[in-house]
């Protein structure tokens, strides 16, 4: 890509990222660390200050080819696809460019929605080590009917978890408010300055040292569940930010098995997936 400088004075990654709108400062200041990004023929850092017709040049990044990789589609029609996603999947890129395979990838050729960003058709997330249903919007119009079930809370998610320890009581709700932790960024926890958050849970099964439980969120907090849980006590088995990897599991036992809503067609369904092998194996082992 080229791109010539229109005034004086202005930063290289500030006019990268209002001339091409479509990726962000701090991605085009990757950029520029990478050494990919030149102003009259010499590469540049971020804060270069452009002088106006200063022409700059940019490395043509070849797009990864995903077309030949797939995702398990429970359902689909016209407004959606709903996706049964396997643990280690991303829901979408963290920059602009997808450098792996994600839902949003899966996701592009199929939907008219958010062609130019890193997420198309994405509604709603799951965390990489989530496994379980996610829904995406085939155009526009689906997508604003979905995240207004979403907000509007017409959508009820249940996931499945193991969790750490016993809960008491085997039944409750977790009304605690969820804010980014400021030590680790990354990383969110109970506070309060942050923003309501409510899970029901319910203990399924009990094992030696562990509990199976239903958990349903009330409201769609970044790692609510798993903050929540951690707050309580009781972390999710194998959660690498909140809990501790276990050994014998090379992954979250946290399961996205239900979701019910109503589609752009107004019709109401629920969709199930059953809980992966991996996890059911592990069960055996504790009983």
């Amino acid at each position: 890509m080229q791109f010539t400088a229109d005034q004086a004075g202005e930063r290289l990654d500030t006019f990268l990222a209002r001339t091409a709108p479509e990726f962000s400062r701090s991605y085009w200041q990757r950029r520029c660390e990478e050494r990919q990004v030149s102003v009259n023929g010499q590469p540049a850092k971020a804060n270069y200050r452009l002088q106006a017709g200063e022409v700059i040049d940019v490395e043509t990044r070849e797009s990864p080819d995903f077309s030949a990789q797939t995702l398990p589609v429970l359902y689909e029609d016209d407004d959606v696809l709903v996706i049964d996603k396997p643990a280690g999947v991303l829901t979408h890129a963290k920059g602009a460019n997808a450098a792996e395979f994600t839902v949003a990838e899966f996701a592009r050729p199929r939907t008219t929605d958010g062609t130019g960003t890193n997420r198309p058709g994405i509604v709603h997330r799951l965390d990489r080590g989530t496994s379980g249903i996610i829904i995406v919007a085939k155009h526009p119009e689906a997508k604003r009917w979905l995240q207004a079930q979403f907000s509007k809370r017409n959508v009820k998610k249940t996931y499945i978890a193991l969790v750490e320890g016993h809960l008491d009581p085997t039944e409750a709700i977790l009304r605690l408010p969820i804010e980014r932790n400021p030590k680790k960024p990354q990383t969110f926890r109970v506070g309060v300055n942050g923003k309501p958050a409510e899970t029901t849970y319910r203990v399924e099964t009990s094992y030696h040292n562990y509990d199976l439980v239903e958990l349903q969120p009330l409201t769609g907090r970044t790692h609510q569940l798993r903050v929540h849980l951690h707050y309580a006590g009781h972390p999710i088995v194998g959660d690498p930010l909140y809990g501790k990897v276990h050994p014998s599991l090379d992954r979250m036992f946290l399961h996205a098995a239900r979701l019910e809503l109503t589609l752009p067609s107004h019709e109401r369904k629920v969709f199930t997936s059953s809980l992966p092998d991996k996890l059911k194996t592990f069960l055996t082992t504790l009983q």
